[in-house]
């Protein structure tokens, strides 16, 4: 008895250290595999998706009929009765103060969320959710980039995109220093040790890759600067698909075709000259923009210079 119980006291601290570390790695496992289910499965591993064919050649890529959103039966409509149509390869920009409905709009035009009331329809026919990877990508302002290779993250879309495909995207969107950094497209990729700009980047190149008939990106460029923002938005405007940017700089909103600026329920569209002349608002945010527009000699405005087009602290909240 007496070596039993010698026994049993010599191995109780290696049995409990053994199921605190069970313990550890189960919970663990069971956090991996929540993340699994809850996941988007990736896209099937063949060449970009086939686009859902347009009932007519000049049916828009989007179309909002008399739309209607509101986050809750008693809330007050954030869109109301709102028509919208983006026809193929156009850049819309959308302008207008924070909380006025532009991050609503993008995801209901995407196919995120869906209208109270009204119509959303793509290439003329009502939206499906299963043609949401065949027509558009949605770009919100917090870029996901997951564990794994720079290519995984790039492919993720479209896994098929050979190496050509890869670096047209990385010259037209100048990702060649973190290609560097990294050493290869190859290299292990670990998202904290990104900055939130580098994030972006790799984001935008993960859509650039896929470009699908609509690409919507909301603030998805607001941690680079202004001429990292500029060869962003100019590569993607010539792709042959629609643009659709909620813009945070003037500079942003004149590149579009059009500008849509939303104050509320209340919108109007147009060009930059024409909302000039006829929405105050949109003079009044163009008054808010100017100085963000003006050229910077001595880096960031807290004192930490830029680097490869990459900002170190966020712009200052205007909308």
């Amino acid at each position: 008895v007496g070596a039993l119980t010698y026994l049993t006291q010599a191995l109780a601290p290696a049995v409990q250290a053994l199921m605190t570390m069970l313990s550890t790695v189960g919970g663990r496992l069971l956090v991996v595999l929540d993340r699994f289910t809850d996941a988007p499965p990736p896209p099937a591993a063949d060449d970009r998706p086939p686009s859902v064919p347009p009932v007519r050649g000049s049916a828009p890529v989007a179309e909002l009929r008399a739309v209607t959103f509101a986050y809750g039966p008693a809330a007050h409509p954030v869109l109301d009765r709102l028509s919208l149509t983006v026809a193929p390869g156009e850049h819309l920009a959308v302008v207008g103060p924070s909380g006025s409905g532009k991050s609503t709009l993008a995801a209901v035009i995407a196919g995120v969320e869906r209208p109270t009331a009204g119509a959303v329809r793509w290439h003329g026919r009502p939206v499906r959710p299963a043609d949401a990877t065949s027509v558009r990508v949605l770009l919100p302002q917090h870029a996901y980039v997951f564990t794994g290779s720079l290519r995984d993250n790039l492919r993720y879309l479209r896994p098929a995109a050979g190496d050509r495909d890869l670096a047209a995207m990385i010259d037209a969107l100048g990702l060649d220093p973190l290609l560097s950094r990294l050493g290869s497209l190859d290299a292990p990729l670990e998202p904290d040790r990104l900055s939130q700009g580098e994030r972006q980047l790799v984001a935008l190149g993960r859509a650039y890759v896929a470009a699908p008939p609509l690409i919507v990106l909301d603030e998805a460029t607001s941690r680079l600067d202004p001429a990292a923002e500029t060869r962003a938005e100019l590569a993607f405007a010539a792709l042959p698909g629609a643009l659709v940017v909620v813009a945070h700089r003037l500079s942003s909103a004149r590149r579009a075709d059009r500008i849509l600026v939303m104050d509320g329920p209340r919108t109007c569209c147009g060009t930059s000259a024409e909302l000039l002349r006829t929405s105050a608002l949109y003079r009044d945010l163009a008054g808010l923009w100017e100085p963000d527009e003006e050229p910077r000699t001595s880096g960031e405005p807290d004192g930490q210079p830029r680097e490869n087009g990459l900002k170190s602290s966020p712009p200052p909240s205007l909308f």
